[in-house]
């Protein structure tokens, strides 16, 4: 019964500190790491191209794992790219052709990184059978389309030409040798004869390289200096697409070919939680599995090439695969676990010094309980110090008395009774001195003044 007691007697003495970390841990939920949401919203492209597609198709592969994933379609990379650094969070995910984020402010980027590339999309270059167009210098003078103005395929013309030349792109749009139209149009104006070349950023398995490829009176360009290029410019790789991959039948390409090739690139802004990038980068996978012709089964998505930085999340993937914890378990299962173990951290920091002084301050409650009668014992000590003592002798002895008696109702634990003991000697020592003192007054005949 006593230790029930004690134990009742600790937990009321420290019971401040329950609110205390209940308080603590919400804030540090709430606050510090917020859990990730539900859903999540995508910018792709137009409903008919590729960026769509793949957004179809990985909001389908996500839902499976509870995410919902809303599609926002749009002109195109720069038009996502616009979207996804104006600050508003309203989009926090989207697909980018490396090389375009050329063609927006610099500084509107710092809040933008990528997940990694998924797909390549070729520059194709397109002549006339027999035009002898081998390298990028013989475009000069020559009647081209280099895409239209602010679309990803000027983009890449436009960073390829200034390692050539830095104005020679500008010159010959200047004087209207090169043409800055859609692909669609480019794929027109192609076919009637009024272009000797054009230029197209697109998937390989995209309907209108499927159609120019089949047109028997153009013909593919082998470039040359490929390697080189992608050498100088990140964003692009060299791709060396082999004799008849792409129709075996009619053998096309006729020869060994090589292309540079922009990656279609996810990116992300501050407003995409960094737990969903292992979900996301994981169905990302499961959609590519089996690859295309030009990307084998298993190469995306890939770190590289990078144009913008990847994500903390997205670095870790690339190099390790999934977290541990994701290997195990659900995705949101595994995103609890790890919130508490990371939130564990600070909140042990924190309520550790706290704990400590729960030992430390049970003990001065407890001594709290017998030190408060000492004040009376000074008291008394000053009074007879200063001789004030003699006119309330009475008083105090009967003072003293009735704290003795209070004295046996206090209730310490058994390791604090040795100090409620010493109190208990000291103040009967008291009372005896006070009697003493009474009985000296006496015998010399001194006589309190009444009160």
């Amino acid at each position: 019964m006593h230790v029930v007691k004690q134990a009742a007697l600790f937990v009321r003495t420290n019971f401040w500190i329950v609110p205390l970390a209940l308080l603590l841990a919400w804030a540090l939920f709430r606050f510090l790491d917020p859990a990730p949401p539900r859903t999540l919203v995508m910018t792709t492209g137009g409903e008919s191209g590729g960026y769509h597609h793949f957004g179809l198709a990985l909001k389908q592969r996500l839902a499976e794992e509870g995410l919902t994933l809303e599609l926002r379609t749009s002109s195109g990379s720069v038009d996502n790219l616009e979207r996804l650094s104006d600050g508003s969070g309203a989009v926090q995910l989207g697909l980018i052709q490396s090389g375009t984020t050329s063609l927006i402010e610099p500084q509107r980027l710092a809040g933008l990184e990528s997940l990694g590339a998924i797909y390549h999309e070729p520059l194709w270059l397109f002549q006339k059978r027999d035009a002898g167009i081998a390298r990028l210098s013989d475009l000069r003078g020559r009647q081209i389309s280099v895409g239209s103005a602010g679309s990803g395929t000027w983009a890449v013309v436009r960073s390829v030409f200034n390692q050539l030349d830095g104005q020679a792109g500008e010159d010959e749009l200047a004087n209207g040798n090169w043409r800055q139209l859609p692909d669609s149009a480019s794929a027109r104006a192609l076919h009637a004869g009024e272009l000797d070349a054009a230029f197209f950023v697109l998937p390989v398995d995209n309907a209108m390289v499927r159609q120019l490829l089949a047109d028997p009176d153009l013909e593919l360009v082998n470039l040359g200096q490929t390697e080189a290029l992608a050498a100088r410019l990140p964003f692009l790789e060299k791709l060396s697409v082999a004799e008849g991959l792409f129709d075996l039948q009619r053998n096309i390409p006729a020869e060994r070919t090589e292309l540079l090739s922009p990656v279609a690139t996810l990116v992300i802004n501050e407003a995409f939680h960094p737990a969903l990038a292992s979900l996301v980068l994981q169905a990302t996978t499961d959609v590519l599995r089996q690859g295309s012709l030009l990307d084998p089964p298993g190469s995306f998505p890939a770190a590289t090439p990078m144009e913008l930085e990847l994500s903390g999340e997205a670095e870790y993937y690339h190099e390790r695969g999934v977290p541990f914890l994701q290997r195990y378990l659900p995705f949101w299962v595994a995103s609890i676990v790890d919130r508490y173990v990371v939130l564990l951290i600070p909140f042990i920091a924190i309520m550790l010094p706290l704990v400590k002084s729960m030992g430390p301050l049970y003990a001065w409650r407890m001594r709290a309980r017998v030190y408060r009668w000492y004040a009376h014992l000074r008291r008394v000590d000053k009074l007879i110090h200063n001789g004030g003592i003699h006119e309330v002798l009475g008083r105090e002895i009967d003072a003293l008395l009735a704290l003795e008696d209070e004295l046996t109702r206090v209730d310490v634990p058994l390791s604090y009774a040795h100090e409620l003991y010493s109190l208990h000697l000291h103040v009967s020592y008291m009372i005896s001195r006070l009697r003493q003192m009474q009985q000296e007054n006496a015998d010399a005949g001194y006589e309190a003044p009444a009160l």
